[in-house]
């Protein structure tokens, strides 16, 4: 058979450079964060601009995951991920060039796109180097775990690189990386399959990001305009119709960019939703701890990092449970136990204050990032094995838009907050409890919503 034949050495290297890839693409998520206060000096911009600074890179990221899927799955998955990996390495150069607050959210931007290509092809390259389902398994359960390390590490890597070298290191980290994960793809990932006539849905497309950049306007302005100011109700009013009009016209097209027949297996549904509470309140709470270490506490960027770093170490040991977990037992037990964890290190989160000592605080981070941890390569396998093989590229794009979209109203939703007139940390405490509850109801979400899957199960797909 053909797939015997696929060379185990190609199959690993195109793992690593698409679990390269994954990482410096969520690594730039949240490695920016510790570096906020040094470009609101440098770039003399506000808590908005910040903000900007955030989600002009997952805004675009959630936007067009949809359209990097269907690309991979139409024109193969290495030429999109090649292509993708270079823009967002050219976009991190400008990022580190820039001068103004304005280019460097227009270099975001960019890099969102980058993204957006990347993210759903490297899934799909992943897929098509491991023909053998429980090699698949445990390769997807690397990838995802990676990402997940990528997430608690941002904060840790960026806050020693800003405090040694400057913010703009940050971004220049990406150059060199990317030139190596660039060269191992193209010398040893496959083509991976396409679906001929698979449509690109413009119309679906421009819906999304009109919808996701209406909302993104709206809960980043609140903070200064007030949750009432025209602007701010025109925002919620242009996602609520551009949203519906999305549902509306992917149901009536012929080749939409998310499907919604996904949708009739319940695992991806829910799993859908767990990701985006879960990126909702991770997302939210980097960005504004960050902001809590150094203008409450007056930790320096590299404390700041180091904070994170029991959460960091910890991390990689929960990727690797949760993904012994899901081969032995399937994604729901792993998917609920890191919802529930999480959850209730943010509620223990809630009541923390300029004098909280960080002893108290690292227990709730340590709980927050070990859920986190458990859930996401999980979830990643809860879709995989609930799809056809040539749908892995739509279906990934689906997971991580929700999950980039959570990222977007998490810090959207919590920097509106601590902006609010009653002041940084009554916002703080109110974000973290509303966190809380979204990951209340992830957890149940997880145990209702993904049925029990054994190994032998997890195998056969």
């Amino acid at each position: 058979m053909p797939n015997s034949k696929v060379d185990k050495t190609a199959s690993r290297l195109t793992l690593i450079a698409t679990s390269l890839g994954f990482l410096l693409i969520i690594l730039d998520v949240t490695v920016v964060n510790v570096a906020l206060e040094r470009i609101k000096v440098a770039l003399e911009t506000d808590v908005s601009g910040l903000q900007w600074v955030v989600n002009a890179y997952t805004l675009v990221f959630a936007s067009l995951l949809l359209t990097g899927g269907a690309l991979a799955d139409r024109f193969g998955a290495k030429p999109i991920f090649v292509s993708g990996f270079a823009l967002f390495t050219a976009a991190s150069l400008v990022c580190g060039c820039a001068a103004s607050i304005s280019v460097l959210v227009a270099g975001r931007v960019v890099q969102g796109v980058g993204a957006a290509l990347c993210v759903p092809a490297s899934l799909a390259l992943v897929s098509a180097s491991f023909p053998d389902a429980a090699d698949r398994a445990r390769a997807v359960s690397i990838w995802a775990g990676v990402g997940g390390l990528a997430l608690a590490a941002g904060p840790v890597v960026g806050g020693v690189m800003v405090d040694r070298l400057g913010w703009p290191s940050i971004f220049f980290l990406n150059i060199p990386l990317g030139v190596i994960g660039l060269w191992i793809t193209l010398g040893y990932a496959p083509s991976g399959s396409r679906t001929a006539g698979r449509g690109l849905d413009p119309l679906g497309q421009v819906l999304a990001i009109v919808g996701l950049a209406g909302l993104t306007f709206g809960f980043i302005e609140s903070g200064g305009l007030g949750w009432t100011h025209p602007l701010v109700v025109a925002g919620f009013a242009v996602f609520a119709m551009a949203a519906a009009s999305f549902l509306l016209a992917e149901a009536r097209s012929a080749d939409p960019m998310l499907p919604l027949s996904l949708f009739s297996t319940p695992a991806v549904g829910a799993a859908s939703l767990v990701g985006l509470l879960t990126n909702f309140a991770y997302y939210g709470l980097m960005f504004v701890l960050s902001l809590f270490f150094q203008a409450t506490k007056g930790y320096s960027p590299l404390v700041t990092g180091l904070a994170f770093l029991p959460m960091t170490a910890l991390v990689t040991i929960a990727n690797l449970a949760a993904g012994a977990f899901t081969a032995r037992f399937g994604p729901r037990l792993p998917m609920a136990l890191g919802q529930a964890l999480a959850a209730f290190g943010y509620f223990a989160l809630a009541g923390t204050d300029a004098g909280t000592s960080y002893v108290t605080i690292v227990g709730p981070l340590l709980a927050a990032g070990i859920g986190v941890a458990m859930t996401v390569p999980s979830m990643t396998v809860a879709v995989l094995t609930s799809v056809e093989k040539q749908r892995a590229g739509i279906a990934s794009g689906v997971l991580n838009a929700a999950r980039q979209t959570g990222g977007v109203i998490g810090v959207g939703v919590f920097g509106s907050l601590v902006a609010e007139p009653h002041g940084f940390l009554g916002g703080m405490h109110l974000a973290l409890l509303l966190a809380g509850v979204a990951l209340t109801i992830g957890c149940l979400v997880s145990a209702i919503g993904v049925r029990y899957r054994t190994a032998a199960a997890v195998t056969e797909c």
